[in-house]
């Protein structure tokens, strides 16, 4: 099956409220641009000078999303483009974040990221950091970023229920952000394997990339 049919398939099933992160990593240009061409233009790419490389051949309509665990000497690669950027996992990256949004007249976009897998090896902030983070109204620390809502993993496992609950827990939390004042509008979370879960637990944001252009490289 073609990018376009696959990228066709896969927004048909999809509400108007829920946009499409097409994750590219590891693929050529020329698979960005067939999807380009089929018409999508949100991409996710999960390291960051290899994101930079890209955003400069590329349509520069492109939205460019960071979905991969930042290293924070990289940021800077990226601060002049990056539309948004989902695995903000610790204060050490906000603030990394803000002196580059600073440096380059920007106000850059990101979500923070909530551990609730069983994995030890996945990143982000406890539940209670969060809760701690939006209480002590810690956001306004950064006037050069709009932190916009967040993102999690699911563990790596086939039990769908634990999915589900993952993503059940990670909903509620937002929508406790959400009546605290918080602004959030952007709830990430759900992938290849297990968007229809996380959808089905409130997911407007999902990050799809082997279902689009195959298989990793």
């Amino acid at each position: 099956m073609s990018i376009l049919n696959q990228l066709h398939s896969i927004k048909k099933q999809l509400a108007p409220h829920v946009s499409l992160v097409a994750v590219s990593k590891t693929k050529p240009v020329a698979d960005i641009e067939a999807a380009y061409q089929a018409g999508q233009r949100v991409f996710g790419e999960n390291k960051i000078q290899e994101m930079a490389q890209k955003w400069e051949q590329l349509p520069k309509d492109i939205e460019w999303h960071m979905i991969g665990h930042i290293q924070t000497n990289k940021i800077k690669y990226m601060a002049p483009f990056v539309s948004l950027v989902h695995g903000v996992d610790r204060i050490k990256v906000l603030t990394e974040l803000q002196k580059q949004a600073e440096k380059n007249n920007r106000v850059i976009s990101c979500l923070l990221q909530v551990h609730i897998a069983t994995e030890e090896t996945k990143f982000g902030f406890s539940a209670s950091e969060i809760e701690a983070f939006i209480r002590e109204k810690s956001f306004e620390n950064f006037s050069n970023l709009q932190i916009k809502g967040l993102m999690g993993m699911a563990s790596f496992t086939k039990d769908k229920r634990q999915i589900s609950s993952e993503f059940k827990g990670l909903k509620k939390l937002y929508d406790w952000c959400c009546s605290q004042g918080s602004n959030f509008e952007v709830l990430s979370m759900g992938m290849s394997g297990d968007y229809p879960e996380a959808i089905a637990q409130g997911s407007n944001m999902i990050r799809v990339g082997s279902l689009i252009f195959g298989s990793r490289n």
